[in-house]
């Protein structure tokens, strides 16, 4: 059970991060920097880190610096290593062992109740998601069942193929498809509840396979989401649609809806922004209230290299 909440309503700004891997000396000290928000509200949207120790961690800091946080679980939470606080602990359950840290910590997770914000941006309900993924997002000439091995030609395979196990589900594609019926229906309980409000979605992989553009390792793809969350933007009233993962900040727009990819990412992937002495605090995303949308609901791609 979590603690009796103790959460003021936030009544500034919502932002957003992923992807940022306190495992890494260098990433934990940057989350050190972190600076009080008070009044506003963080969504982590996933690869916090691999333990419950970076978990905690990284938890301590966000909750102590915002209002209200939430959290989606990205792959590497789900990891299970040989030794560690997480040793007997797979699948469903090393999920629900993250729920309870961040609960511990009054952190709202996708198995909470979706909550309506307040603050600036007016009312939007708030909804946190974990789907996972199925090889989905593989060319079209190419059978879910070739995809591992395609990827294997060009040398590409996800540290996930070893350390993120789908129990009691006997694949990760059977997995994805539970938890996409899962929060699929909670989507539209929510939706039924709040008929009149937006939503900004947030979940660690792409909704959209055509927003999961990687250029130099092009075959990862297939570990990067589901095409059965393709439309949600459009049927759940979506205005951001927020995402980590591929480690390429950027912004897309989408039928007038927002994508926020906003990962901070490994190390080498973040030191540009460093050595031009930005930090976290600088790659915090405004999610809302965020931008006003383009007059016909689509427009290019705006890079984030530098937040």
């Amino acid at each position: 059970m979590s603690n009796p909440s103790t959460r003021k309503p936030p009544t500034g700004k919502l932002y957003a991060i992923a992807d940022i891997h306190v495992a890494f000396s260098y990433n934990q000290e940057a989350w050190f920097e972190l600076a009080p928000h008070p009044g506003d509200g963080l969504i982590l949207c996933g690869d916090i880190g691999e333990t419950v120790e970076h978990l905690r961690q990284a938890f301590s800091i966000a909750t102590k610096c915002f209002d209200t946080v939430w959290w989606c679980p990205g792959n590497h939470e789900l990891y299970t290593f040989p030794t560690g606080s997480s040793t007997d602990f797979r699948g469903e359950q090393k999920y629900q062992q993250c729920v309870e840290v961040a609960r511990s910590f009054d952190i709202l997770t996708p198995e909470d109740d979706f909550v309506v914000w307040e603050g600036e941006g007016g009312a939007t309900v708030i909804a946190p998601i974990f789907t996972l993924y199925d090889y989905s997002f593989k060319p079209y000439d190419v059978t879910i069942e070739n995809a591992v091995s395609w990827a294997r030609e060009e040398n590409i395979e996800a540290t996930d193929e070893f350390l993120l196990h789908p129990d009691p589900f006997p694949s990760r594609q059977e997995w994805c498809s539970h938890l996409v019926k899962k929060f699929e229906a909670k989507l539209e309980a929510a939706q039924a509840q709040f008929p009149s409000l937006p939503f900004v979605i947030a979940n660690h992989w792409p909704l959209r396979k055509d927003l999961a553009s990687l250029k130099y390792i092009p075959r990862f793809v297939i570990w990067c989401g589901t095409t059965l969350t393709e439309d949600w933007h459009q049927r759940f009233n979506a205005r951001a649609v927020i995402s980590g993962h591929l480690h390429i900040r950027r912004t897309d727009w989408k039928n007038g809806c927002r994508f926020e990819e906003v990962s901070l990412g490994y190390p080498r992937q973040w030191k540009h922004c460093a050595q031009m002495g930005l930090g976290v605090n600088d790659l915090l995303r405004e999610v809302l209230p965020g931008p006003e949308p383009p007059e016909n609901g689509e427009a290019p791609v705006q890079w984030r290299r530098y937040g």
